[in-house]
């Protein structure tokens, strides 16, 4: 008998499990609406111009080099994100006392803080939004949080912030909690707090003594304009908290597979940076030894000059646009077939996911009569919509919610006999 013929075999995990699916599917009007990917009208993957000028400048440089970079990333990088995300000119950032080590992208970011999180604080529950993106939970098990809930999140049935539930369940968390917040366009749901409310929920997290920790993935790519999306990060930061930034470079550089991540530390005294980056080395050092640097470099050369930055809002604003064009086209036609329901949220939600509010059921026959591919949650990414296939998906929507409606009448007047 084989030494491993006990270990059980997993479901797949579902978004790629979709995509393969929607890759093997022979059909013509097949759509993917699965994958957090940016897509063009045409529905094929954008290299954003600025990105390919770099790579072009960089495979002519022959001072550039594959030489090791130190374990806490390309500095120029790290510094860079660093001043992306609380801005250039925040004190905390001119004093040192914001500082970033470079990671293997959101999920690396999000690893690193994890494993800190527990070993040097000693944390032992982390909360997450419900839904929140699936990895959330499993990277802090993984990590040895043995505590993983969830907050209140979303409202199923008005489809918007259960804001209320929110409040108490942070409430109800006990003293140095991680709270994991999404810093902009909230994955599933594409729902975000507003100024407002966000400090409210400052005020909780204040009061209670939690911790926070904000994963942006998006910023830049939810609203077009990287200050307005990177707000509530900034609020926290002036505020007082000493807090957790992890960074993702996968959505809005489009740098998927480059793996180019930055973690965060706001801290408020100067004598415990070094003890941070010493403990940080021996967790990296354990788990990958050093960063890439190719996505890194790329990032640092577009931030650290005015004209390239300049260029690289362009790229933001045609993606964030043409998200926002989809959404409007996509409610739009789905009212005009008259589709059951109230479907306003589709143009209130931001960023690259809708939660639609489509059931499991609606959602497989999407799948199987329609081969129209998105979670069983009902997310759908925004991008996978073009001129070519709105009609196409905003009847097959409108159709599957019409079939459950008309099913659902039966079987009461089934009951009622």
């Amino acid at each position: 008998m084989s030494r491993f013929s006990k270990i059980g075999t997993l479901p797949p995990i579902e978004v790629f499990a979709l995509n393969k699916a929607y890759l093997d599917d022979p059909h013509l009007d097949k759509v993917n609406l699965g994958i957090g990917a940016y897509r063009t009208d045409d529905g094929k993957p954008w290299v954003l111009p600025v990105v390919r000028k770099i790579e072009q400048l960089m495979a002519n440089d022959e001072g550039l080099n594959h030489e090791y970079l130190p374990m806490l990333g390309l500095d120029s990088f790290c510094l860079a994100a660093t001043k992306m995300v609380l801005r250039h000119d925040n004190p905390l950032v001119l004093s040192g006392l914001a500082f970033g080590v470079q990671c293997l992208s959101g999920t690396g970011a999000l690893r690193v803080a994890a494993e800190f999180l527990c070993r040097q604080l000693g944390y032992t529950s982390v909360y997450s939004s419900e839904p929140s993106w699936e990895n959330h939970h499993l990277i802090f098990k993984m990590s040895g949080f043995p505590n993983t809930r969830t907050y209140r999140y979303w409202d199923k049935v008005n489809r918007c912030l259960d804001f209320d539930g929110m409040l108490e369940d942070l409430n109800n968390a006990p003293e140095n909690s991680v709270i994991i917040l999404h810093g902009c366009a909230h994955n599933p749901t594409g729902v975000d707090p507003t100024e407002e409310q966000w400090k409210k929920i400052a005020d909780v997290i204040k009061k209670k003594s939690l911790f926070p920790l904000f994963d942006v993935a998006y910023q830049g790519f939810a609203s077009g304009d990287p200050d307005k999306d990177a707000w509530a990060v900034r609020y926290f930061a002036s505020a007082g908290f000493e807090l957790l930034v992890a960074q993702s470079f996968a959505k809005n550089f489009g740098l998927y597979n480059e793996r180019a991540g930055n973690l965060v530390f706001v801290v408020n005294s100067q004598e415990c940076i070094a003890p941070i980056k010493s403990q940080v080395s021996i967790i990296i050092r354990a788990m990958y030894s050093n960063p890439p640097n190719h996505g890194a470099r790329i990032v640092a050369s577009i931030l650290n000059n005015a004209d390239l930055t300049e260029e690289w809002k362009q790229c933001l604003k045609t993606m964030a646009d043409r998200v926002r064009d989809m959404r409007i086209l996509l409610r739009n036609k789905l009212e005009s077939l008259g589709t059951p329901g109230n479907w306003q949220h589709i143009t209130s939600q931001i960023g690259m996911f809708s939660y639609t509010g489509l059931s499991p059921s609606q959602v497989e026959k999407l799948i199987l009569k329609y081969h129209i591919y998105l979670l069983k949650s009902g997310r759908i990414n925004m991008c996978g919509l073009n001129s070519r296939n709105i009609d196409y998906v905003a009847k097959a929507i409108s159709e599957v919610v019409l079939d459950d409606l008309d099913t659902n009448e039966i079987d009461v007047k089934s009951a009622k006999l």
